[in-house]
């Protein structure tokens, strides 16, 4: 039996992708391995997105809060624990630096899954913040790891760039497919685009904006696009202001955060789904459009080079003009032409990014750290 601890700071509600991916990857690990034992480590939160795994060997442990970041409990918890390998998930927060650093006490190995937060986009963003926290405990927690984990090449080769020579793993986040169940899209006159995600400066929606406000108006006749998430209320303002500047008020609406069947639902009632970001290590609400055989759109920021191999969206440069012209080329297209490219897209998740060959190469690696045996292909 492996025995894993995995920290991850938060599994609330509000905190989307992470949340879920974590949870998820878990879960599956310990339905279809029944030699390995997780523990998940997190801080109380007001709506955690789930509070059983409901399986005999995952279980959620949730530490107290603490000032200044640092959890006692927690640390009791971890320095306590039987286990044979730690797996933070994230950087730059407290609760995994100190998983990292009993880890080390216990001369227990450990993993670090970034979560795209050495990204060059992200290293940018409260850049002077981020260069004391290297210095002062991130930069020793990264290079003392028995392994990084990575999503993607592209997020591999950027920590590669920033000198780390650890073993880094590549497995990309997963979808459980049977979340996202099969379905007839109707035809309909009007057609949506859909955002849906973390409403934040970083995911490039004024970008969106911009390009659609210059778009003619015979190419978007029929379209609406809604915004789904959550964010800063003071953000969400400026962009309704924003709207209403560029006279879309009829053409753009920002909903609530949906989840569950809710969110499931949006999905099916979308056309095309867009994410113009600047960053993402992955990006798990494009794998979840594509399961739902919505065509996405969506940045070079991302690592989903496929959507060009698989003719289920648009790969495309950072910017107003890139997604003004792949706008044009996809509102463009048929009711059936989208559905071809919806298919493939479905088609796409399940032979590359379902949850249980994402959980089975997460085994892998586990046991590789663990017992030494050969180093599995994804290890770089």
């Amino acid at each position: 039996m492996m025995l894993i601890n995995q920290v991850v700071t938060s599994i609330d509600i509000s905190t989307g992708g992470p949340a879920r991916s974590v949870t998820h990857l878990i879960r599956s690990i310990c339905t279809i391995s029944k030699e390995v034992a997780i523990k998940l480590d997190t801080i109380i939160s007001d709506k955690p997105i789930i509070k059983d795994t409901g399986l005999p060997n995952a279980e959620i442990r949730f530490n107290k809060k603490a000032t200044l970041g640092k959890s006692k409990e927690l640390k009791n918890n971890l320095t306590l624990e039987k286990v044979d390998l730690f797996h933070g998930q994230g950087i730059w927060q407290i609760p995994v630096h100190q998983m990292c650093k009993v880890a080390r006490n216990r001369n227990i190995p450990y993993i670090i899954t970034p979560r795209g937060m050495l990204e060059p986009w992200s290293l940018k963003q409260r850049a002077l913040k981020k260069k004391i926290a290297m210095r002062l405990y991130q930069h020793n927690d990264l290079i003392k790891a028995s392994c990084i984990h990575a999503t993607a090449m592209l997020e591999a080769q950027n920590i590669r760039k920033l000198g780390y020579k650890n073993p880094i793993a590549i497995i990309p986040n997963g979808i459980k497919l049977e979340d996202f169940p099969e379905y007839e899209k109707p035809k309909r006159s009007e057609k949506k685009l859909l955002f849906l995600s973390r409403i934040h400066q970083k995911k490039g929606i004024e970008i969106l904006f911009e390009a659609w406000g210059k778009l003619m108006p015979q190419i978007k006749k029929n379209w609406k696009i809604e915004i789904v998430g959550n964010g800063e209320s003071s953000y969400i303002d400026n962009l309704n202001l924003l709207i209403k500047e560029k006279g879309l008020e009829r053409e753009i609406n920002i909903t609530k955060p949906v989840f569950g069947n809710e969110k499931i639902k949006k999905y099916q009632e979308a056309d095309l789904f867009v994410l113009p970001t600047h960053s993402e290590n992955f990006g798990i609400v494009i794998a979840e459009a594509l399961a739902c055989k919505v065509p996405v759109i969506t940045t070079k920021g991302t690592p989903w080079e496929d959507l060009e191999l698989y003719n289920s969206g648009k790969w495309i440069n950072i910017g107003v003009d890139p997604l003004i012209e792949a706008l044009e080329s996809m509102l463009s297209k048929t009711s059936d032409e989208l559905t071809l490219m919806g298919e493939n897209g479905r088609k796409l998740i399940e032979e590359k990014y379902s949850m249980n060959s994402v959980a089975e190469q997460m085994i892998l690696l586990y046991k590789w750290i663990i017992f030494k045996g050969e180093k599995p292909a994804f290890v770089i």
